[in-house]
């Protein structure tokens, strides 16, 4: 494992005049690069061959390393350009699922926005199940085994895929005939989870803690936008029934929602369960942005089913700032740009070993 004294060092030997601002050209690619322009750093992107002639185009990118694979990052010779370019990295969705968290931890020498720990704990839904309970959240019931369904149920697979494979099952003979469909690597269908499927409103609201303030904010919200699913939902119930094909629920789109305000401060007060909780379970707890997945009940209690330890990709919905941004800061301020201003406040304060890892 990456010891938190080998970044340390590592850091120490940055110019810290020369920062790189750096991710993977992918998910949240462009507002990361445009919020790092927004702070006074330069940019650099990781794409394969297809994504250099995309990000290359743009005026917002700096620089490009092209790459073979996304993995490639993990090469000694890449991450020796890396470190000597001063770059810190910043993790999203498709760097944890191509890079893994496992070799976050264990193989990857750059210095990192954030505690690179909270990746395997948003990975595995035991300890993500774990972490919600240490906040004490309201959580839906989990069945242990198929025979045990007996009402509706969401499975799900682990790995930030964007819902792929995901199905619903009602009795023990439909999970399995829908398992066996399932177009995934049989060493993931064996790690499904068996979740309630629980009626109500789907909020995906995104937050940052910065430990150098002790602040927590709320800088946008999203719904997500999943095909087939919401596509089904369109067509008529008479018709629905003569169509052979189930729903899916892979993430093609976000769209950007408000919560009734009355609800904000349960919302926050979630938030905030989940930094401590997170403090106790894997010091020095989450840094910077995450996102909980939540239902919201018709008697109004949030029901929170997963969480991500990182930026979203709902995000990109508010790169010129948001509703709820646009409270907190008197300009525009998106998720990629919060990151890159905790960066340069912790430089100022010569506090940087507070928030790499």
């Amino acid at each position: 494992m990456i010891s938190k004294d080998e970044i340390d060092d590592t850091l120490r030997g940055y110019n810290l005049d020369r920062l790189e601002i750096c991710t993977l050209g992918t998910h949240t690619a462009l507002q990361i690069a445009k919020g790092a322009r927004d702070e006074g750093f330069r940019n650099l992107l990781l794409c394969t061959e297809k994504g250099a002639g995309f990000y290359g185009r743009l005026p917002v990118v700096d620089d490009i390393i092209e790459i073979n694979s996304y993995s490639d990052i993990l090469l000694d010779g890449i991450q020796d350009e890396l470190i000597d370019r001063n770059v810190i990295l910043i993790p999203h969705g498709s760097f944890v699922e191509y890079v893994g968290s496992k070799n976050i931890t264990e193989r990857l020498r750059v210095p990192m926005l954030g505690n690179r720990l909270v990746l395997e704990w948003e990975s595995n839904r035991k300890m993500e199940r774990r972490w919600f309970e240490e906040a004490n959240l309201r959580v839906p019931r989990e069945f242990k085994a198929p025979d045990e369904i007996d009402r509706l149920v969401m499975v799900k697979f682990p790995g930030a895929r964007g819902g792929a494979g995901y199905f619903l099952a009602k009795s023990v003979d439909e999970f399995h005939k829908k398992l066996k469909e399932v177009d995934l690597p049989e060493h993931i269908k064996k790690e499904y989870t068996i979740q309630e499927y629980v009626i109500g409103t789907r909020f995906y609201p995104h937050f940052f803690y910065s430990p150098l303030n002790d602040e927590l904010e709320l800088l946008g919200m999203d719904i997500r936008y999943e095909s087939n699913v919401d596509g089904l939902v369109r067509i008529p119930n008479i018709i629905q029934k003569e169509i052979k094909e189930g729903p899916s629920y892979v993430i093609t789109g976000n769209i950007p929602v408000v919560l009734r305000e009355s609800l904000l401060p349960d919302l926050m007060e979630i938030g905030r369960n989940l930094v401590e909780g997170s403090k106790r379970l894997f010091k020095p707890g989450v840094i910077g942005p995450f996102c909980v997945e939540m239902i919201c009940t018709p008697e109004l209690e949030f029901v929170c089913f997963e969480i991500s330890g990182r930026i979203v990709a709902g995000t990109n919905l508010f790169i010129r700032g948001s509703t709820y941004s646009d409270i907190l800061y008197n300009e525009p301020m998106s998720c990629g740009r919060r990151i890159c201003r905790e960066i340069r406040i912790a430089r100022e304060r010569n506090k940087l070993e507070e928030i790499i890892y």
